[in-house]
């Protein structure tokens, strides 16, 4: 009997033993790396605040920034309690409490719109309300249809390409997309507009040109630098404050159709609320 209790007595110790060191181990590993009155900061705190790949001197110095900055919150907070007047603070939990309604509110709000708006934007709708508000829809600087290829400077078929991509024959066209993989970089039978400022990043020759330079240019344009050569072909062009082409417009079309739904969503959801509200005597005015 004496063997069985003190092999059970021994049994206790080293789990007590065991469980005290976890225990300092947990609390090792929770240390706060800065304290404010009764206020701590642990480094989980500002782990996601650091830039990564900072060197271990940079990192430290990172660091005693945050935990400055968060000792100097810490601190004008106790302060500002501290010397706050009644009126101030009941003033301050007002608006805490308003702020604290709005979020809950906005987040109900967003979660039923999440569940019951219809995200389905038709295409008769968007030309529908394009056709309606037409005059909304100007553009603010030129916009251009244009074509282009880059092929390096070695490049041997550098006439015949020239060529194909001046003309408006159709067989000529398909031959020239038969060598797309010849190309360093291409845009060719797209409709989509752009602006002027598109159209001189895309091509590194023009980036250095004036707007009104490019406005004079000709339908065709050849440039060259040390990447190769540039041939580039303005389709179309439409001058500052015309109305702007459905295919321009229509993504912005498409949220403004989104936006009017979601607002009236939440008027119904809304007007449902006060609805229940009333026939459940939950919502009496006197």
């Amino acid at each position: 009997m004496r063997k069985n209790i003190f092999l059970i007595t021994s049994l206790l110790v080293i789990v007590s033993c065991d469980f005290v060191s976890l225990k300092t181990k947990k609390v090792t590993n929770e240390r706060p790396i800065a304290t404010v009155y009764n206020k701590h900061l642990y480094k989980k705190d500002i782990a996601g605040l650091l830039p990564k790949n900072l060197s271990p001197k940079d990192s430290l110095v990172v660091v005693k920034g945050l935990i400055n900055s968060w000792a100097k919150q810490e601190l004008l907070y106790v302060k500002a309690e501290e010397n706050i007047s009644e009126v101030n603070s009941e003033e301050i939990q007002s608006l805490v409490n308003d702020y604290k309604k709005s979020l809950y509110i906005n987040g109900y709000k967003e979660r039923l719109i999440k569940q019951q708006l219809d995200t389905v934007v038709t295409e008769e709708e968007i030309a529908m309300y394009y056709n309606e508000n037409k005059d909304n829809f100007k553009v603010s600087e030129e916009l251009v249809q244009f074509e282009y290829v880059h092929f390096g400077k070695n490049y041997l078929d550098k006439k015949e390409t020239i060529k194909q991509f001046k003309s408006e024959k159709e067989e000529d066209k398909e031959d020239l997309e038969r060598h797309l993989l010849n190309f360093k970089s291409y845009r060719l039978q797209d409709s989509t507009w752009v602006t002027f400022d598109y159209l001189k990043k895309k091509i590194p020759p023009f980036r250095n040109e004036t707007k009104e330079n490019l406005l004079k240019i000709s339908k065709f344009i050849q440039k060259e630098d040390s990447l190769g050569v540039y041939l580039v072909a303005v389709k179309n062009m439409l001058p500052q404050n015309a109305t702007a082409p459905l295919s321009y417009v229509s993504p912005r079309i498409k949220q403004i159709i989104l936006h009017k739904r979601k607002l009236e969503l939440i008027r119904d959801i809304e007007k449902t609320l006060i609805n229940d509200a009333i026939e459940n005597k939950n919502f009496k005015e006197y």
